[in-house]
């Protein structure tokens, strides 16, 4: 599906103007802010329980939850690249009561792999803020005679039959990382896509897969535990979580860089008030020591930027993984 560019400006331009309006909100949508929320909201994961997408919204939603006084109930709805979850969400009443975790893989990928979606992925849902970036970490089972990307690669060069890759669905970043690999590297490695990064660990880990892409915080505890090895980050830079490892880039594939990324959104019909409610609940969240601590230990980044912001993060995004996707000929299911 392609989106002119004019599509962009207008949706940025919309998600700003709110920000630009004056700073003396109607009585009407102060009671609503003040009210909001009255009742508990559910929170829409576009993956499995224990994948990185399930993790972060599992820390997020139980802070809000000490900071509103009601429940932020997680609904896991993995599957088709995340789309499921987005379209259950663009078609949910406009009230704040149904909040998405957006991802990289529904929100900027999915729409340059599939020809028809059910939901317009710039008209329908309403970045509130990025809640976290994290950097997809290389790492292999035990069994695979490898202990850096150089040896990875000569490994899968000498044998291409016997390695796998595991993804956290067709289209994902942890896929597209993999095919972005295939190519920098000259390798051959066959894909195996699965409904989430958590049953793709799973199986990494029982070794019926040899390789993935990982979010951080699917794998770190895995990692430290001895049970699977990493090789290399997938960001531009080291990760704090891991400094010893070294980036792809200085592991010989220069210019290799992908990340996942997750944030909220909402029906594009939701007030503004309640809007700036949720984005300030959960930048207040993501401030919190205890968050930091416990995203950064896993390698997440928490970030809590404006909606404006995340609009024109989204879109740059939006265009630079659809390179991705036209150059690697990557069709969905």
């Amino acid at each position: 599906m392609k989106i002119a560019k004019t599509s962009l400006r207008a949706w940025a331009c919309a998600l700003a103007l709110p920000l630009a309006l004056p700073l003396v909100m109607p009585m009407g949508a102060l009671a609503q802010t003040a009210a909001y929320p009255a009742k508990p909201v559910r929170l829409i994961v576009p993956a499995a329980p224990g994948g990185g997408a399930d993790f972060l919204a599992r820390i997020v939603s139980t802070k809000l939850q000490e900071q509103t006084g009601q429940s932020f109930v997680v609904d896991n709805r993995a599957g088709a690249s995340g789309t499921i979850a987005a379209d259950l969400t663009a078609k949910s009443p406009a009230d704040g009561y149904t909040v998405l975790l957006g991802q990289s893989t529904s929100m900027a990928i999915a729409p340059h792999m599939y020809t028809k979606l059910p939901y317009d992925t710039l008209r329908d849902l309403s970045p509130v803020t990025l809640v976290a970036e994290v950097p997809n970490i290389l790492v292999v089972h035990p069994s695979v005679a490898a202990n850096s990307v150089k040896e990875l690669i000569a490994l899968a060069k000498a044998k291409p039959e016997l390695l796998n890759f595991g993804s956290a669905g067709n289209g994902a970043p942890s896929h597209l990382a993999g095919e972005m690999f295939k190519a920098a590297a000259g390798v051959k490695l066959t894909h195996v896509p699965y409904k989430g990064a958590g049953p793709a660990v799973n199986d990494l880990v029982a070794g019926q897969i040899q390789v993935m892409f990982a979010p951080m915080v699917a794998v770190l505890p895995q990692v430290k535990a001895g049970r699977l090895k990493a090789l290399a980050v997938t960001s531009a830079k080291r990760s704090a979580a891991v400094k010893d490892l070294p980036t792809l880039a200085e592991s010989g594939l220069p210019g290799f860089e992908i990340s996942s990324w997750f944030g909220f959104f909402v029906p594009a019909a939701t007030p503004a008030a309640v809007v700036e409610r949720l984005h300030a609940e959960t930048v207040k969240a993501l401030k919190s020591a205890d968050v930091i601590e416990r995203m950064g230990r896993e390698g997440a980044e928490p970030v809590g930027n404006t909606p404006a912001e995340f609009t024109a993060y989204v879109a740059a995004e939006f265009t630079k993984f659809g390179k991705v996707v036209k150059d690697n000929n990557i069709k969905s299911d």
